[in-house]
């Protein structure tokens, strides 16, 4: 049975953006208004939606629909894309019948293009007509760029279900959101838990991962929480908190692994976990570096078990620690303590046999202070850079 959530429905077609004839249009929506939350992407060149999406969250904290269209980002176009994110929404409106403010809007894609408004217009009254209680999927699929699978990831815990969908495989380092990613909950949440779920889960999730370093102009993480449960609203203290909490928790994770597995021109994911150092954040800080590093990426592509590529990254990563402290472990092999080579050429050789893994854990550690992180990366290889050398043409 396809996954689906109470009071919600959804679909994706093809309206014409995409030459490719693949869905490029996306329409989900709640028989009722639903509480919602937000977080957008912290670049300093917003979407016209994310202005859009994000001011109409902060002033009302309730949704009823989300439209979304792939192939074009209405990032950078003026006035123009002001007015053209405000017309999708109010054709959302018009034809859900619904009231213009609590319609979120995005769009994916290519930077600097205009969106061909009558086609989506056109594709948008068309989605509207085929809502489904199931067509979860088929959104999924229509908010795709250069993603080659769909994301999506369900939990059904006691008496409530909670359903994510999300986009990203290229311009992805997400910095308090994700890169698309839309959940749906039959809860009742008061807004201001809703939001601070959210966030908490999140935080160690989407915002631990990473696959070029680059943040997205349109990273949006939208829930919607309609209450189709029939519980009272739960708050911080209230009795299905931490059940909520958890699979928010389950959700991102799954969904953000699944992002790392479907990185443009993917072969490898890589696991950098450091501990010891001062504080999480300086852990955080040295570990995103490393996942970051070219050259760390690049080894990861070819299986080589350089590591000194990981420490020329760490020591430039602005984190205090002393090199007589610094250790570094390869697929459970131990290359390198107290800051000089170890277990010589048989480490070498068992090490790189590790390096050929689908999935490569780097476990770094400069000290024994409690301070620790994770982020997931993956490798850099020709497919990424063919994809993105051709990107726009």
């Amino acid at each position: 049975m396809p996954p689906s959530v109470p009071g919600f429905a959804a679909t994706g077609l093809h309206c014409g953006i995409k030459p490719s004839g693949e869905a490029d249009l996306a329409l989900i929506a709640s028989d009722c208004p639903a509480v919602a939350a937000g977080v957008f992407t912290r670049n300093r060149f917003p979407g016209h939606p994310v202005i859009l999406s994000r001011g109409r969250l902060r002033r009302g904290k309730c949704a009823q629909a989300v439209v979304i269209n792939s192939g074009i980002s209405n990032v950078a176009m003026g006035e123009r894309g002001t007015r053209d994110a405000r017309s999708m929404g109010r054709i959302a409106a018009h034809a859900l019948e619904i009231h213009e403010s609590h319609v979120q809007v995005a769009s994916t894609g290519v930077i600097g293009r205009a969106l061909p408004m009558p086609l989506i217009e056109a594709g948008i009254r068309e989605a509207a007509r085929k809502l489904t209680p199931t067509g979860w999927s088929r959104a999924a699929r229509a908010i795709l760029t250069t993603d080659t699978v769909p994301k999506l990831a369900h939990v059904k815990a006691g008496s409530f279900s909670l359903l994510g969908i999300a986009k990203g495989s290229g311009m992805v380092m997400p910095d308090l959101a994700t890169m698309l990613c839309y959940l749906a909950t039959d809860l009742a949440v008061e807004p201001e838990f809703l939001r601070d779920a959210l966030r908490e889960a999140i935080e160690p999730t989407f915002n631990r991962v990473t696959i070029d370093g680059e943040t997205s102009t349109s990273d949006t993480v939208t829930i919607l929480a309609n209450g189709r449960a029939g519980n009272r609203p739960l708050g911080p203290r209230s009795a299905g908190a931490l059940e909520l909490r958890g699979a928010l928790a389950d959700v991102c994770a799954e969904l953000s692994e699944k992002l790392i597995a479907d990185a443009e021109g993917v072969s490898r994911m890589g696991e950098i976990v450091v501990t010891g150092a001062r504080t999480n954040s300086q852990a955080e800080q040295l570990a995103r570096k490393v996942a970051n590093s070219i050259l760390v990426k690049t080894a990861l592509f070819g299986a080589d078990p350089n590591w000194g590529r990981i420490v020329q990254a760490a020591g430039a990563a602005g984190v205090r620690f002393s090199p007589r402290e610094f250790g570094v472990t390869i697929g459970g092999v131990e290359v390198m303590r107290a800051g000089e080579p170890h277990g010589g050429a048989t480490a070498l050789r068992r090490s790189e046999r590790a390096m050929r893994k689908k999935r490569v854990l780097i476990e770094i550690s400069i000290g024994s202070a409690p301070g620790n992180a994770r982020i997931l990366t993956c490798d850099l290889g020709y497919g990424y850079v063919k994809i993105n050398a051709e990107y726009t043409t």
